[in-house]
């Protein structure tokens, strides 16, 4: 049973401890919380800490971070010098420099595993979608959208500044929703030749929506994505006649096969409620079995690194700066 701290006490942490807790393979044990009130309502269970020092001290294995982004490089560098191993939330960092300073230090670590917890690529309706991909003969380009309006927006129109809107917290469209399609891309097709971005940018800087092209060898994938408006649009991806149909990139609940000669496959099972469930399966049995699973954890690691580096890219690009570069 890996015992899990987890920073952060937000929605998406507590579907993450509901996940992890129902794979049976992990049991929550601390919580860090910058005020002891809010991570004793996370869990009546676990030792709640608001001291980070000492929530890296106390009895866990494994940490999951789910706080800002600006905040990840710092609190997984920590983890990492207490051979803790780490699950953090995408984007897990807010350029190459400090993926290259993290990616140094679990080398003199190596009993560590780091894990960035883009949850869609490992539920099996991805990997249904990964599968026909590879048997299509042509791939002629494709659109993955996924934009829907920020509960955080209507606070960012009242003069506030959220988390997730501002530029010092490494945030915006791009790094928050955006990261979802940009992950499937990479993760089916790799490394672009070369990408631009055309955002909608907030006055404050940041970027509220936009549009992102990622150029291939033979053909271009785009993804849309923002947080000030809704988009029902469905994410297609183009062979020659034949289209993979996604309802949702992220949430990836139904996904079909149109051959374009009159059939139409659906590829996908029923969605599980709690659409973590697989990462954390995944991420426990690499950290239990690390031999037999090192392939599996060096691709994942590697396809972080690229997402990490395309987003960059796509960031300068629009002329998008974070305090972290």
């Amino acid at each position: 049973m890996l015992k899990l701290g987890v920073i952060g006490t937000n929605w998406i942490s507590k579907m993450f401890v509901e996940a992890a807790e129902t794979t049976g393979r992990y049991q929550l044990t601390s919580v860090y919380s910058r005020r002891e009130s809010t991570g004793r309502e996370f869990s009546d269970d676990a030792a709640v800490f608001t001291d980070l020092a000492a929530f890296y001290a106390s009895d866990i294995d494994v940490v999951y971070i789910a706080s800002p982004n600006s905040l990840h490089y710092q609190q997984v560098k920590q983890a990492i010098e207490n051979n803790l191993q780490v699950i953090v939330e995408k984007s897990a960092f807010s350029n190459p420099k400090e993926y290259e300073k993290i990616y140094s230090l679990l080398r003199l670590h190596p009993n560590v595993h780091l894990f960035e917890a883009a949850r869609h690529i490992h539920q099996p309706n991805f990997k249904a979608i990964a599968a026909k991909v590879a048997e299509m003969p042509v791939i002629s380009g494709g659109t993955l959208v996924y934009e829907k309006y920020s509960s955080r927006f209507d606070a960012y129109l009242a003069g506030e500044e959220p988390n997730v809107l501002t530029r010092e917290f490494s945030a915006g469209a791009l790094t928050d929703l955006g990261v979802y399609p940009i992950y499937a891309i990479v993760a089916l097709f790799g490394l672009p030749d070369s990408v631009h971005y055309f955002a909608t940018k907030l006055a404050n800087g940041a970027d509220g929506r936009g549009t992102a092209i990622l150029r291939y060898p033979e053909f271009d994938m785009t993804a849309q994505f923002g947080k000030m408006s809704n988009s029902y649009q469905h994410s297609e991806i183009m062979g020659r006649k034949d289209t993979i149909i996604i309802d949702n990139i992220a949430e990836l609940e139904n996904v079909s096969y149109n051959d374009g000669v009159g059939d139409e496959l659906v590829i996908s099972d029923p969605a599980p409620e709690n659409p973590m469930i697989a990462e954390a399966n995944d991420f426990a049995a690499i950290m239990e079995e690390p031999e037999t699973h090192a392939n599996e954890y060096k691709e994942l690691l590697l396809t972080s690194q690229r997402v990490n580096l395309v987003l960059t890219d796509l960031r300068q690009s629009a002329g998008i700066v974070f305090p972290a570069d």
